[in-house]
């Protein structure tokens, strides 16, 4: 398959206009209230980010989920390429030219947070991250909220513990969701997700809300899927463009 680095105007505009087409009419996003902002939160890797050789050094990202950030599309197709985690390695990139910075994919098709604590400190940590993000939202109904929140909650414990900043996800769409049904789990999970995010004082990336305010402004999540619980390209993208904004809005801290 063609590389999406192939093509940075195209991807580009591609991003600009399907956001654009969120935002008009569409509701407005859940209100999150935490110490979190996209100018200072990841403020201890803007000296990396923008150092050029030879002071430069590797700044990873890593991506910790399962199969949506893993880059399935339609199963058992899997587009990592096509994916967000590696879509906003593209927008940081272009962003920081001299920057190295990597993405790695600790995801895994089908698994669940529980599933993802277990393997934590040897897949995630081990790769000494600067940055990690947690992505479970959808598998998680299967284990209910209380055992996912203790999962998530070790996550995130573990990654402070060890320095790493970490940036946690709501769900992205399915079409077998009710997201008008206050009850619905996947609405549940959504909102515990930021619940934990106001609860840590950390980063969020509402991609139940990004997909929200599409469905609001064409009626249909259809045109982001590949198929009823997977994004396709442009859906990945807006998750990329929102996850991004924690690495391009950055501003330099006082002390550099």
């Amino acid at each position: 398959m063609p590389s999406p680095f192939s093509t940075p105007l195209i991807f580009v505009l591609v991003v600009a206009v399907i956001v654009a087409g969120t935002v008009s009419g569409a509701a407005p996003a859940p209100s999150v209230t935490t110490a979190a902002t996209h100018s200072t939160y990841l403020g201890s890797i803007h000296a990396p980010l923008t150092a050029k050789w030879p002071d430069n050094r590797l700044v990873y990202l890593v991506c910790h989920g399962h199969s949506v950030p893993a880059g399935y599309f339609r199963t058992p197709t899997i587009r990592p390429f096509d994916s967000y985690p590696h879509l906003t390695g593209r927008i940081v990139q272009d962003r920081y030219p001299t920057a190295m910075f990597e993405v790695v994919r600790t995801a895994i098709g089908g698994e669940n947070a529980e599933q993802g604590a277990a393997r934590f400190a040897e897949d995630v940590l081990a790769k000494k991250p600067d940055v990690v993000t947690i992505d479970y939202g959808l598998n998680d109904r299967w284990i209910g909220l209380d055992r996912a929140r203790t999962a998530w909650s070790s996550m995130i414990e573990a990654a402070q513990a060890a320095g790493v900043e970490v940036i946690l996800l709501t769900p992205t769409g399915d079409t077998s969701a009710n997201p008008d049904d206050a009850s619905d789990p996947l609405v549940l999970h959504a909102g515990q997700i930021r619940e934990l995010a106001e609860e840590y004082d950390i980063a969020l990336v509402d991609s139940f809300a990004i997909f929200e305010q599409y469905r609001a402004e064409h009626g249909t999540i259809g045109p982001l899927m590949s198929q009823s619980n997977h994004p396709n390209r442009a859906g990945h993208a807006l998750v990329a463009q929102e996850l991004a904004r924690w690495f391009t809005e950055l501003e330099p801290p006082a002390a550099e």
